[in-house]
């Protein structure tokens, strides 16, 4: 059943051109300590994670988990593969996981959300189960059984769809990157708290069912958290803006509030903001960029338009910045 307060997202017509990811994390969770692990060292061997032996003794994991790290880096946007060059941190995971980054040790749970974008909005071969969970499933609850079952039908449509093992390892990574797992006295597993992205609170068991087809299973049922989220800063509020009209509407200066609320891969979209939520940044955003952004508003027309450039360095300074406010 549909929620009817809930706007339908808007899909973008080349959807089903899309080259998705439903593997390389080998189905591990990104833990705490692996990307500014893996900022560490690829800042002294670029080539590193090609010799996966000296990986291993580097980061202290195995040969899966080396893999894993490799991916999630650049998942997340802090690292780019330069082909035979290796590996190198991007300009954005220098300045905010590097060495003298704003937040080196991953402390600050808007670096959490930078990261939760970044998975959330990739281009180039975007991730299946982030871009099919947060941008196309409108239901109020969601179950593993009817993610796989709505996935499957989703995939059809492609020459070489993923296995059903793999299609499973990849929603179970997703679920597991945002839900801690808990014991049988509703404790949180002390190894799932590896997970940062569990902090967001983004989505929440809220029971469970009887598993369909399977009268002796039952299995959680969750809901993605579309509550106001005040750590979400205006200012990273405004860098994720700035990155959504950069990305998919490189050619717009203007863009309507349906599309910033409910666009494919927009702020509403991802953070899961609500359309009250989203006017009232909206409505002092002008203040908060220093005019970069203005929002106007009559009875016809709900547009933000973007007056100027401005350098992704400069925008995330701000976030980090002192008078950084919430949102």
């Amino acid at each position: 059943m549909r929620n009817r307060t809930q706007a339908a997202p808007l899909i973008p017509k080349n959807n089903h051109n899309r080259k998705f990811r439903f593997s390389g994390h080998e189905s591990f969770i990104c833990r705490y300590a692996w990307l500014p692990k893996a900022i560490d060292v690829l800042c002294s061997n670029p080539k590193v994670f090609a010799a996966e032996n000296e990986a291993m003794v580097l980061l202290g994991v195995g040969k899966n988990m080396v893999r894993s790290i490799r991916f999630w880096a650049e998942a997340s946007g802090i690292t780019e593969s330069r082909g035979q060059e290796g590996i190198f941190p991007t300009e954005f995971g220098q300045q905010v996981l590097g060495k003298n980054g704003h937040d080196s040790y991953l402390e600050d749970v808007r670096t959490l959300w930078l990261i939760h974008w970044k998975l959330s909005t990739q281009d180039r071969g975007p991730l299946f189960a982030w871009h099919y969970l947060l941008n196309q499933w409108h239901e109020p609850e969601m179950t593993r059984s009817a993610v796989l079952s709505s996935s499957r039908d989703e995939l059809k449509h492609l020459d070489k769809p993923p296995s059903d093992t793999t299609l499973s390892h990849h929603v179970d990574t997703f679920f597991h990157s945002y839900v801690p797992t808990r014991g049988k006295k509703g404790l949180v597993r002390e190894d799932n708290l590896d997970c940062p992205l569990v902090e967001l609170d983004l989505l929440r068991r809220i029971g469970d069912r009887q598993v369909p087809l399977d009268c002796g299973k039952r299995e959680p049922i969750y809901a993605l958290n579309r509550e106001s989220k005040p750590e979400i800063s205006a200012e990273l509020f405004a860098y994720c803006l700035n990155d959504f009209f950069a990305r998919i509407h490189p050619s717009e200066s203007t863009l309507s509030f349906r599309e910033i609320s409910v666009g494919y891969a927009s702020p509403g979209q991802v953070f899961k903001l609500p359309e009250s939520h989203i006017r009232d940044r909206l409505e002092s955003i002008e203040r908060d960029t220093q005019g970069l952004f203005v929002y106007q508003e009559s009875a016809n027309l709900q547009q933000v338009q973007k007056t100027c450039s401005e350098r992704e360095r400069v925008l995330l300074k701000r976030i980090y910045s002192p008078e950084s406010r919430r949102g």
